[in-house]
C-alpha cells in the first residue's frame, strides 16, 4: 500500500488489515408540534480487509459489443503500453474516466498545510486492470478484432495493433429470445444456445467453471453489457421468490428474460453479477437467491454521460435553492444500442432508468417542492446510423428563481459512447471483488458480516442503483462517490472526509503554523549563496 495508518485503532498482519471506527450520525425524531429532535449517535465497528489480491475474471455478456470489444482492447492496449498517432500527435493507452484508476482522494493535511492526495486505488489492495482476464458470451459469433473494427471506437491505428490479438478471441454462444430484444437484432443472432431455458442455465453455470479452471482464477464476476431489454413481468407464481424463479426456469416460461437466467446461473456459480442495463434483470426472485447464497448482485444500467451531468447539474441547482421545473432530454446514437432502442418496449426501459436520476434530489427540498411535486421530466432517443459510438445528448433546464423569475441551462453533450462505458465496467468489476473482502461488525454483532447482498455501493457508476429492500435511493453523484470514499477510509480507521477544514479557520491555528513555518527555514550562507540558492530551488521542487 502507498501508506500505513499509525492509530491504535488500526493494526496490520500478513493476510489482513483491521481497523476500529466510530461512526457517528444523528437520529431525527419528528414531534407532534411539527418539529424535530436530533439526537447524536455513535456506533462503533470492526472492519476487517483481506490483503491478498485475487487473480480475476470478468465475462461479459455481449462481449462481441462496441463496450465488450473496447474495453478488452483497452486493457490489452494499456498491457502492452501501445501508444498510436493522431493529428495531435501521439497518443498512449491509459484509464481516463475510471474512478479507480484516474481520480484521487484526500489523505489529509501534510506538513505544509497543503492536503496531500493519492489515487483512489491506494487506499486499499486493489486488482489491477491489466491482472483481469475476460472472456463472454454473444449472439454473435464475429471474433472480438472484427468486431472492434465494426464498432468504430478505436482509431485505425490502434486498431491494428490490435487486431491480431483480438482476432483470436471469439465469444461462447449465448441466449437468444426474440420477445426481449429489438427485432432488428435478428440479423446478428447466428451464435445461440438451444434448448430450455434450464438446459442453457445449465450451460452457462459451465461456461463459467470451464473459464475459471482454464485460466486458474481465484474469482469470477460476470456483467451485463448486451442489448437492452423490455421489462419483464413481475408476479406471484413467476419470480417473487427464489424457489418460484427457480421453478419458473425448470418449466420454461417465457416471461424469464435471459438476462435473468444469466444473474442465476452466476448467482448459483458463486459469482457476483452486475447489470449495466436498464431492464428489471433483478427481480425479487433474483434477490432472495442472492441472499440465500450470499452473493453480490448490482445494477442497473451504466452512469456514463447524460445522466451523470445530470445528477451533478439537478444537485447543485437544488442545492443552491434554485428549482428546476422542466428537464428535457435528447440523444441520438448510431452504435447498435441505438439500433436496439429504436424499438418502443426496449426504449421504455432506458426511459424508466434516465427519468429516475432526480428523484432523491427533489425530495430532499420541501422548501423548493410541495409532497408529490416533481419537474416535468422528458427523455428521448432517436438512431442516426451516421453518428455510430459518438452520442449527441442535448439538455434543457428551465428553473424558477427569485422573485418570479426563470433560468434556463442549454447543454450540448457530445459524447464517446463506449470510451466512457468501458472505465465504468472495470470499475464496477474492481469495486465488487475488493468488496468482497472486506467484513464488519457493529458493536451489537458476535461476527463479521459482509455488505447485503444488493451492493449498493456500486451506485456511482449507476443510472438506477439498486438498493437493499426498505433502503433509500440516493442518485445524487457527490454524495455517491462520498459514499465509496469514506467506506475505504474507514477501512482504514479514518475519518470521513467532511471538508470542514477547520485548521484552515481559527486565526490561532493559522498563525501558529505560519510561525512553525517560520523558524524551519535556515538562511543561507553568504559565503555560497549561489549554490544554496540552487539547492534550496530544487529541494523545494522535490518537496513539492
Amino acid at each position: 500500500m502507498a501508506f500505513h495508518v499509525d492509530s491504535p485503532a488500526v493494526s496490520y498482519s500478513d493476510d489482513k488489515m483491521c481497523s476500529h471506527y466510530s461512526y457517528q450520525t444523528c437520529e431525527v425524531s419528528p414531534q407532534a408540534d411539527g418539529k424535530f429532535v436530533v439526537k447524536p449517535r455513535t456506533v462503533e465497528y470492526d472492519f476487517e480487509v483481506q490483503r491478498k489480491v485475487p487473480r480475476l475474471g470478468c465475462m461479459l455478456v455481449g462481449w462481441g459489443g462496441n463496450n465488450g470489444s473496447t474495453i478488452t482492447g483497452a486493457v490489452l492496449a494499456n498491457k502492452l503500453q501501445l501508444s498510436w498517432a493522431t493529428k495531435k500527435g501521439r497518443q498512449h493507452s491509459n484509464y481516463y474516466g475510471s474512478i479507480t484508476q484516474a481520480s484521487t482522494t484526500s489523505l489529509g493535511i501534510g506538513p505544509d498545510g497543503q492536503e496531500v492526495y493519492v489515487p483512489l486505488k491506494d487506499l486499499l489492495p486493489m486488482v489491477q486492470p491489466n491482472d483481469i482476464e475476460f472472456d463472454g458470451w454473444d449472439i454473435s459469433s464475429m471474433n472480438l478484432g472484427d468486431a472492434m473494427r465494426r464498432a468504430e471506437v478505436f482509431e485505425p491505428g490502434l486498431q491494428e495493433q490490435l487486431y491480431p490479438h483480438l482476432s483470436q478471441l471469439k465469444p461462447r454462444p449465448s441466449i437468444y429470445c426474440s420477445d426481449f430484444i429489438a427485432a432488428n437484432q435478428a440479423e446478428r443472432a447466428d451464435n445461440v444456445l438451444t434448448g430450455t431455458k434450464s438446459e442453457m442455465m445449465t450451460k452457462l453455470r459451465e461456461d463459467i467453471r470451464d473459464f475459471k479452471k482454464s485460466k486458474k482464477l481465484d474469482k469470477v464476476i460476470v456483467l451485463w453489457t448486451a442489448n437492452t431489454e423490455r421489462f419483464c413481468d413481475i408476479t406471484d407464481g413467476l419470480n417473487l421468490t427464489a424457489s418460484q424463479l427457480l421453478g419458473s426456469i425448470e418449466r420454461n416460461a417465457e416471461e424469464v428474460s435471459p438476462s435473468t437466467i444469466f444473474a442465476v446461473a452466476s448467482i448459483l456459480e458463486g459469482c457476483a453479477f452486475l447489470n449495466g442495463s436498464p431492464q428489471n434483470s433483478l427481480v425479487p426472485g433474483v434477490l432472495d437467491l442472492a441472499e440465500q447464497r450470499q452473493v453480490f448482485i448490482g445494477g442497473d444500467d451504466f452512469k456514463s454521460g447524460q445522466t451523470k451531468f445530470k445528477s451533478v447539474l439537478v444537485d447543485f441547482l437544488v442545492g443552491a435553492g434554485i428549482k428546476p421545473t422542466s428537464i428535457v432530454s435528447y440523444n441520438h446514437l448510431g452504435n447498435n444500442d441505438g439500433k436496439n432502442l429504436s424499438a418502443p418496449k426496449q426504449f421504455r426501459s432506458k426511459e424508466i432508468s434516465k427519468s429516475n436520476v432526480v428523484d432523491d434530489m427533489v425530495e430532499s427540498n420541501r422548501v423548493l417542492y410541495d409532497e408529490k411535486e416533481t419537474p416535468d421530466h422528458c427523455v428521448v432517443i432517436k438512431y442516426v446510423p451516421y453518428v455510430g459510438d459518438s452520442k449527441r445528448a442535448m439538455d434543457e433546464y428551465t428553473s424558477e428563481i427569485f422573485m418570479g423569475g426563470h433560468n434556463t441551462l442549454v447543454v450540448h453533450n457530445t459524447c464517446e459512447d463506449s470510451l466512457l462505458a468501458s472505465p465504468i465496467i472495470l470499475d464496477l468489476v474492481i469495486l465488487t471483488e475488493v468488496c468482497q473482502r472486506i467484513s464488519m461488525k457493529s458493536e451489537q454483532d458476535d461476527e463479521f458480516g459482509t455488505f447485503h447482498a444488493v451492493l449498493s455501493i456500486l451506485s456511482y457508476l449507476l443510472k438506477a442503483p439498486c438498493t437493499p429492500p426498505g433502503t433509500p435511493v440516493v442518485n445524487a453523484l457527490f454524495k455517491q462517490r462520498s459514499c465509496i470514499e469514506n467506506i475505504f477510509r474507514a477501512c482504514n480507521g479514518l475519518p470521513p472526509q467532511n471538508h470542514m477544514t477547520l485548521e484552515h479557520r481559527l486565526a490561532a491555528d493559522i498563525q501558529r503554523r505560519s510561525l512553525a513555518a517560520q523558524q524551519s527555514v535556515v538562511p543561507a550562507s553568504p559565503s555560497s549563496s549561489s549554490a544554496s540558492s540552487d539547492s534550496e530551488q530544487q529541494g523545494t521542487t522535490t518537496g513539492a
